[in-house]
């Protein structure tokens, strides 16, 4: 596989941004090789500069979920583009997008537009800890929920404890205001809100956590979750930043019927922009400025161009047996390759739910912990993504990170997938 072209231009990247990247993971650190540039995509396929063609299953890491350069959100931007990119006003594509997203979810109210998950879930905690008067929130061990400082934490030594910082340049008194608790543990969140009573303003969750693994929780933990919150006066939280129109319109939401009172989103709400949101009842998105003493302001919040691509996107995935065909889809592909992971006896699983999966070197039947992940196994991920681009077959270049499936994965692309799969593995393996 000739990469000459990716590799120059990694060089010169170096030269320009910290690590030649403009986020981490995209460095290739991970599986100790050179990112490639991506010049183009179509589709379920990418083109790197050097004109080496991948099956993706990256998916700019999930919202491509009909694909790359889909026609009706391409010809959304154009059409949107022709009438100018920003204004810094408000435009009748928001209420465009805004009415698709509250008529058709049933668990919100309200929404208030900004440009990024990280954005939405920032803002979503602040709004929080100003509708109930409290500054502590509770997040879980394996949840990711973007960068801001107070989120960027980790479980201490214990079972719930206050959360110590994962990157320099957050003070710890920040993360001191974060309790970290271990994930599908419902003691753990007993002892702490009694511990902490009348102090937590929210829990926060990725109902299906999928940054760390895809550590799917027992429905009852998140039912519990719940009920406890709504005994104590605290807000739950769901971050569907990834879930969020991935695993069905109304998100993890929808699938397990939990009500959360609030829930941000991300990734597919943009069409492949960058837009992000967050949503709830009225009572508490009442909080935001200008109608509540909350403020958050965007000056690109609510951008034309990204508003009519997630409008004509998720105009799309509302159509009659669009999830239904992303589940046979997945399942497809994840049942060829794992049947014959375990014909030759593989320590390997695919973990899926919707149109999300995870590669995993275990044959578990659940992992629903970070702290169950062997870190050891990761030198099996290196192997395999390297076999895997070998063979034209593209998956995000770290293996705690989830793939995607899009409606552009057709059958005809998944079976190419598996054969490569099926070489990777024997690869990986031996």
């Amino acid at each position: 596989m000739n990469t000459v072209i990716s590799e120059q231009l990694f060089k010169e990247a170096k030269a320009l941004f910290p690590g030649g990247v403009n986020s981490p993971v995209r460095a290739f650190k991970a599986v100790e090789g050179i990112p490639l540039f991506i010049k183009k995509g179509d589709g379920c396929e990418i083109w790197d500069e050097d004109g080496n063609k991948y099956i993706d299953f990256c998916c700019s890491w999930g919202p491509l979920i009909l694909g790359h350069n889909n026609k009706p959100v391409r010809d959304a931007i154009v059409e949107a583009v022709d009438k100018g990119t920003s204004f810094g006003a408000p435009t009748k594509a928001e209420n465009l997008l805004g009415d698709l997203i509250i008529s058709n979810h049933k668990y919100i109210e309200k929404i208030r537009f900004v440009s990024s998950g990280t954005e939405a879930t920032m803002s979503a905690i602040r709004m929080a800890r100003g509708f109930t008067g409290r500054s502590k929130i509770i997040k879980f061990d394996g949840c990711y929920h973007g960068h801001a400082d107070s989120l960027l934490v980790k479980a201490g030594s214990g079972l719930a404890t206050l959360g110590v910082t994962t990157s320099a340049g957050v003070p710890e008194a920040f993360a001191q205001e974060t309790i970290v608790l271990p994930l599908n543990d419902e003691e753990a969140v007993k002892s702490c809100l009694q511990n902490y009573k009348d102090e937590i303003a929210c829990i926060i969750i990725e109902p299906i956590p999928a940054n760390n693994g895809l550590l799917i929780q027992d429905p009852q933990f998140l039912h519990f979750l719940r009920k406890i919150c709504t005994e104590q006066n605290v807000l739950l939280f769901f971050d569907e930043v990834i879930s969020g129109f991935r695993v069905g319109f109304e998100g993890a939401a929808g699938l397990y019927d939990i009500q959360p009172d609030i829930i941000t989103f991300g990734k597919v709400i943009g069409g492949g922009l960058p837009v992000g949101a967050y949503a709830g009842s009225k009572e508490i998105m009442s909080q935001i400025s200008p109608d509540g003493p909350v403020y958050q302001a965007g000056t690109l919040s609510g951008n034309p161009v990204a508003m009519m691509a997630g409008y004509a996107a998720l105009k799309e995935v509302l159509k009659e047996g669009f999830f239904e065909g992303q589940k046979e889809r997945t399942e497809y592909f994840v049942n060829a390759v794992v049947d014959y992971a375990k014909s030759k006896g593989y320590n390997f699983s695919i973990y899926t739910v919707g149109s999300i999966f995870w590669l995993a070197f275990s044959e578990n039947i659940h992992i629903r912990k970070a702290s169950e992940i062997d870190a050891d196994s990761m030198q099996y991920f290196k192997k395999l993504h390297k076999a895997l681009l070998e063979r034209g077959v593209y998956v995000g270049p770290s293996g705690f990170e989830v793939g995607f499936i899009s409606e552009a994965h057709t059958k005809e692309y998944l079976d190419i997938a598996i054969q490569a799969f099926k070489e990777s593995l024997d690869i990986a393996f031996n």
